[in-house]
Parts: C-alpha cells; structure tokens; sequence
C-alpha cells in the first residue's frame, strides 16, 4: 500500500462501508443515530459511535484527498464570517466562496480583527497558489486593513448585497450546527465544516440548470471522484 492511499487496517468493515458512512453525514442533515439507522436498514449493525469514530479519523484524510482533486476555483473571492458558539464562548467561522458558491477554505478562529483576516487571506493565497481578480467582503475594516497588507493590488469590493452570495452559503451550516446542537470544539468545528464544505462543492451540481441526462452523468462522476479520493 502507497503512503498516498488511507489505510483501513485492522477495521472489521471495508473500505466502501466506512466511506458511505462518512459521506451520509457529511453530505446530509444527519446525526450519528440516523446514519446508523440508514445502515442497519441495509443489513450492517453498528453503532452510531463507531460511525463517530470513523468520521473523526478518516474525515481530516478525506477532505486532504478531496482537496488536491478540486484543484482551483474560481477569481472572484466573497469573504464573510460569521459566529459559532462552540462550548458557550462566541468564535467566528471565516468562509470563503467563488463566483459559482462553491466553498474555498473556511477557519474557526476566536477574533475578527485584523490579525485574524490576514491570516484566513493568507490561508486562502496558499491553497489557491494565486490571487484573485476581485475580494468582495462587507464593511468590516478588518478586510480592508488585511487587503492593504497582503494583496493590495487585487479589485477590493465592500458594495451592499454584493456579499449575499457568500452569506447564503452560510444556511447549510447553521442546519447542521442546530442538528448537532454546537459544535463540541474549535477543533471539530474546523474538521467538520472543512470536509462538509469539500462535499457540498462536489454533489452540489445545480439540478435546475441542465437536463437530467447531464445532471446523472455529472452525479456519476462526482460519485467516481469521491470513491478514488477515499480509496474505496
């Protein structure tokens, strides 16, 4: 086995087991009890807490694979943060997404102000290898101060609604956080939405603008990429 491929050793259950199971409750609103009520329907006993496990060991290696299958996205860059109430102390999620919705990065961090804007831009310039043609953020003057130091150059837009794009994408979130009831730690939180996020851009293939012959075939390809980046 080559250190590229995710070892499932010493697990009782295949690989495409345990992959399905991860991707039930990352793709869907579901809890650990209700991903392990789907499989019992289909003949596989266990319990919700080795579905827990599996999703916190093998989702941080899931989402590396997913992660170098995306590639880059698109040059127009909305930001907006928003707070998470991880353990009763207020912390702020940071997304950010393209032109299309689809998710670049996310970080959990406990501050908005500068230093935490310019570490998320930093973050987002080494995943994508490039700058972006335009940032659309909203008024929050961390943005424009961590523009001014990291990509000064780069089309800087702080227009009202220009940002509803990314404050949408937000609403997937706070179903899951309210079906978790929190997130149990910043942590978590980060490895959670970092893979969820990675899922969505990969099955989220707008079924009402293409015909259902091309929305299948691109379902089956999206199923084909998940299905080689977890090894199953």
């Amino acid at each position: 086995m080559t250190t590229n491929t995710i070892s499932y050793q010493r697990h009782r259950f295949p690989a495409e087991i345990i992959s399905h199971a991860v991707w039930l409750y990352h793709r869907f609103c579901l809890s650990f009890r209700e991903v392990e009520e789907l499989l019992a329907e289909r003949g596989i006993t266990l319990t919700y807490e080795t579905v827990r496990q599996w999703c916190q060991k093998f989702g941080p290696e899931y989402a590396k694979k997913l992660k170098k299958r995306q590639g880059r996205l698109g040059d127009t860059w909305h930001l907006d943060e928003v707070f998470v109430s991880i353990q009763g102390e207020q912390q702020y999620l940071w997304r950010a997404v393209d032109q299309d919705g689809d998710t670049i990065d996310i970080l959990v961090q406990r501050r908005r102000n500068k230093q935490a804007a310019v570490r998320f831009f930093r973050r987002l310039l080494k995943g994508q290898g490039h700058e972006p043609r335009w940032l659309i953020t909203d008024k929050l003057k961390s943005y424009g101060a961590a523009h001014r130091e990291v990509m000064p150059t780069v089309k800087h837009s702080n227009m009202v609604y220009a940002n509803n794009r990314v404050e949408v994408s937000h609403q997937p979130t706070r179903q899951q956080e309210y079906h978790m009831r929190g997130f149990s730690s910043s942590q978590q939180a980060q490895q959670f939405l970092t893979l969820h996020g990675l899922t969505s851009n990969l099955f989220r293939l707008g079924r009402h603008l293409m015909q259902a012959i091309n929305y299948r075939l691109l379902r089956t390809q999206a199923f084909q990429v998940w299905e080689e980046s977890v090894c199953a």
